[in-house]
């Protein structure tokens, strides 16, 4: 199968596992061009969606140096986890406590925004880098002409969440994570750009969603963390609805011991109707679906390589 040219290069040469001296970008606008590039052709770019930023060795999770060192090898967006520090600032940082992925102990809400940027993040195997702390502010214009953000539902307030989006006019590279159609419906009736990444795992979840009359060009569908047949009417359900879906591998396939078997499994999740993958092993991941890329798509024009 020949593989899609993108700015002017072959996708095969430059999403090898070896890092590149540009990034691969997407180039998204807009909210506009947001819910177009998530919008089902049924001739898409499979690509992969980096868990907590993606989880590789050397680059702490949630971290910009960790979203970059990702998109020198493949395109990707970016699951990431904000959290309200002791004096309401919103920084990234997946659990409640600081003690895992710092060299600080203690509930992140303990601490002022000034305090936590004095720590240093640890990286997968806890080794301890140079890295700080990251505010979803910075993440956020870091972000702009470059990736789209997706923002978990952690203890940061949905007015903060849809008030941060708001004042950085990020509708076009920032999304929310909704697990009902009644949180969809909050953001929706607030600000009508925002796309979600929402939680559709069964028929009767597609319906509520319809009955809170949330528009599936808003929409791109987590069905779960597990490939399995049962699946496929939920995926022409929604493809034909013009929405994408999405698998998270980070609890299940991620964990594989043998490397041949992960590959494996994340082709077989393309091949089986899912359009995007959230792995914490983004690098290979994304190496491991380059065979099942269109030779021709019309997502094409979104995916960049800066130099």
């Amino acid at each position: 199968m020949k593989r899609i040219l993108i700015g002017s290069a072959l996708l095969c040469c430059t999403i090898t596992g070896f890092a590149q001296s540009g990034l691969h970008v997407l180039k998204i606008r807009n909210a506009k061009d947001l819910r177009s590039f998530f919008r089902f052709t049924g001739n898409d770019i499979p690509f992969i969606s980096g868990h907590r930023g993606g989880v590789n060795k050397g680059f702490p999770e949630n971290s910009i140096e960790a979203f970059e060192n990702t998109l020198r090898h493949t395109p990707a967006t970016f699951e990431i986890d904000p959290r309200l520090t002791k004096d309401s600032a919103i920084v990234l940082m997946h659990d409640a406590t600081l003690n895992r992925t710092t060299n600080g102990t203690g509930k992140v809400g303990d601490y002022t925004l000034a305090e936590l940027k004095k720590m240093r993040l640890k990286d997968v195997d806890g080794n301890l880098t140079d890295f700080q702390i990251p505010t979803l502010e910075e993440a956020i214009k870091w972000a702009r002409g470059k990736t789209v953000l997706i923002l978990d539902k952690k203890d940061v307030p949905f007015e903060m969440t849809a008030d941060i989006i708001r004042r950085n006019k990020a509708e076009g590279h920032v999304m929310v994570t909704v697990h009902t159609a009644k949180e969809a419906k909050w953001y929706h009736s607030r600000n009508p750009k925002i796309v979600f990444e929402a939680f559709v795992k069964t028929q009767k979840a597609l319906e509520e969603y319809e009955q809170e009359n949330i528009p599936w060009t808003h929409i791109m569908a987590y069905v779960g963390p597990d490939n399995k047949p049962e699946l496929k009417p939920l995926y022409e359900n929604l493809n034909k609805r013009g929405v994408m879906c999405m698998i998270s591998t980070a609890p299940t396939y991620d964990k594989l011991p043998d490397a041949a078997e992960r590959t494996k499994a994340y082709q077989a999740i393309i091949k089986d109707g899912a359009s995007l993958i959230e792995a914490d092993r983004s690098l290979e991941a994304g190496e491991a679906i380059l065979p099942l890329i269109p030779a021709k798509s019309p997502k094409k024009k979104f995916f960049s390589i800066t130099k």
